[in-house]
Formats: structure tokens, C-alpha cells, sequence
């Protein structure tokens, strides 16, 4: 890329030279754009799009005279609609339980991830890449999928499991009702544990290698190292890890549905994503399950704000005890 300058000189002082920045400045806007345009276009269509439709459709209802025939009248409701959302219970069971699995789900699957990235990070572990994959697969399996190879492992009289279990005079009920959010853990991690595990070793594998030099030369031991070098380095990966999976639990949907095909503990509105698809399926009721799906929105949003203002604190206070 050229520029083009203007040479000015002043009494009894060298030729100073002044370079036009527009063509470049041009430049990087361009790039810019170009950069952002597309992530720009997909933020509006697949996101805020929908979120202020469904926001819009929150506020209306659909009522029927008569004997219910016809396309009914849509009619404003106001914040009725979040009004009877919150005054549902099978909603705020769903929410309370979704909560009890993200509780369960969220420290299980950052501790055993880190775990793994370390020892695979610290060279303990032979043929990295292999361990890799084989951790990786059962990401690349369909959610629906895993869910019914989990089915058919947790149905009675069909699964191996229990009638090995059996066998030894076990009687566990995996699909009872206290294993059935711990089942539920289970297939999220069959499925998740490896994909977070790449994540942290790719992380764990961007540090600086001077600085564990360092720590060996002060006579850090591995178990010291992993802990006071590796994690503090690492945190904002932890940080962005556990924010998404947060989101991503918070929308627990298939693996109930097909689980509630083998038990009567899990009904129809099981969890708030399981709510609002009944609502507008199969009741028909799209002002009401885009209250919920709204409400849902706000918790998620909820939950990681407080993950990342919990983070921060706890960087403040790392730095602070370090000074």
C-alpha cells in the first residue's frame, strides 16, 4: 500500500515530511467491516431477530369464542402472559430442577476436565492424540443420539447395566427419583467432558513454557505448578468455559424428552425448555411460551453476569494477595 506525502521545510531545520493517513485509515475501516460484517448479520438473524420477536409476541393472546373454531383474535395481554408464567408451578418446578442439574452438572465437568487437561498437559500421559479423540468422540455423537444409548443403558429389563446389577443384588433405578437428575448429569458429561477437556489442554498448552521453567527452578512441584501457574493463567479460559456451559445447561431439552418416553417423573413441561415447547405445540399458546422463553433469557443472562462479576472479584483478589 502506498501513501503519499507533502515535504515542508523550515528556516534552519531539516525537511519534515507529512504523510497522508486517509488510505490507510480507509483501509482498516474496510477490513473491519469486512470482519464484522458477517458475524454482525448472523448476530441480527439468529438472535436478535428472534429475541425481539418473540419479545413482541410476549405481550399479545389468542382468544376463541364459541366453541373454539377458527384463527381466534389476537388481543394485547400486557405483562399478563409473564404473570401466568410465573404463576405456574410445573414452570418454577422446572426452573428449580433445571438449577438443581446445573449445580450438579457445571463443577463436575470443569473439575474432571481440568483434571484431565492437566495430566495430559504435565506428559504423563502417552499418545496424546489418541487420548484426545477418544475423549473427543462422544462429542461428535448427536445429542439425540446419546440419548437413547443411554435410554436403552437406563431402561430396566433392557440394559446390561442393570442386569449385571441385578446379578449382584443391586436394585438401582436409575430413572427413580433420586437418580434421575444425577442420570441426567451423566449423559451431559458422556457427552461434554471430552469437548471441555480439549479446550483447557489447548489452553493449558499456550503457556508460556519460561515461566514453568521458572517455577521448576524454585522447586515448584508438578501438583504446585498446575495450581499456582497453570490455573491463575488459564482463568479467563475457565471463565468463558463455565459461562457457556452455564447457557447451555439452562436449555436442557432432548435428554429429558426422551427419557419421559421410559418414566412418569418427567413430564411434558420437565424444565423451562420443555415448558415453552408445550406451550406453543401443543397448546398452541405462543404468547405464553414466548413469556417463558423470555424469562428464560433474563436467567441465563442472570447467570453469567454473576459468573463473570465472580470471576473478576476473584482476579482482584488474586492480584491483591499477590501484591
Amino acid at each position: 500500500m502506498s501513501t503519499t506525502g507533502t515535504t515542508s521545510t523550515t528556516s534552519g531545520g531539516p525537511a519534515v515530511v507529512h504523510d497522508s493517513v486517509r488510505p490507510s485509515r480507509r483501509s482498516q475501516r474496510i477490513a473491519v467491516a469486512a470482519l464484522l460484517g458477517p458475524f454482525s448479520l448472523l448476530l441480527v438473524a439468529v438472535f436478535l431477530v428472534p429475541v425481539s420477536y418473540a419479545a413482541y409476541l410476549s405481550f399479545f393472546s389468542r382468544t376463541h369464542t364459541g366453541l373454539g373454531f377458527g384463527n381466534g383474535e389476537t388481543t394485547f395481554a400486557g405483562l399478563r402472559n409473564y404473570a401466568a408464567v410465573l404463576a405456574d408451578p410445573s414452570f418454577l418446578q422446572g426452573v428449580g430442577i433445571t438449577l438443581l442439574y446445573v449445580a450438579f452438572f457445571i463443577p463436575v465437568v470443569v473439575v474432571l476436565a481440568l483434571a484431565l487437561a492437566l495430566l495430559m498437559d504435565s506428559g504423563l500421559v502417552h499418545l496424546r492424540q489418541v487420548s484426545q479423540t477418544i475423549l473427543f468422540v462422544p462429542h461428535a455423537v448427536p445429542g439425540v443420539i446419546a440419548a437413547v444409548i443411554w435410554l436403552y443403558l437406563y431402561t430396566p429389563g433392557l440394559s446390561p447395566v442393570t442386569a449385571a446389577l441385578e446379578r449382584l443384588d443391586l436394585q438401582i433405578n436409575f430413572l427413580g427419583l433420586e437418580l434421575l437428575v444425577p442420570s441426567l448429569v451423566n449423559i451431559a458429561l458422556w457427552s461434554g467432558l471430552g469437548y471441555t477437556t480439549v479446550i483447557f489442554f489447548a489452553a493449558l498448552r499456550a503457556v508460556p513454557g519460561e515461566l514453568l521453567e521458572a517455577a521448576a527452578i524454585d522447586g515448584a512441584g508438578p501438583v504446585r505448578t498446575a495450581l499456582r501457574v497453570k490455573l491463575p493463567l488459564i482463568r479467563s479460559t475457565v471463565v468463558t468455559v463455565v459461562m457457556f456451559t452455564v447457557i447451555g445447561a439452562l436449555q436442557l431439552f432432548t435428554e429429558p424428552l426422551l427419557l419421559g418416553e421410559v418414566t412418569p417423573l418427567i413430564g411434558s413441561r420437565f424444565t423451562p425448555n420443555m415448558y415453552i415447547f408445550d406451550a406453543a405445540f401443543t397448546r398452541n399458546n405462543y404468547g405464553l411460551a414466548s413469556a417463558a422463553s423470555i424469562l428464560l433469557l433474563i436467567v441465563c443472562c442472570a447467570l453469567s453476569y454473576l459468573v463473570s462479576r465472580g470471576a473478576s472479584r476473584g482476579s482482584r483478589r488474586a492480584g491483591e494477595d499477590q501484591a
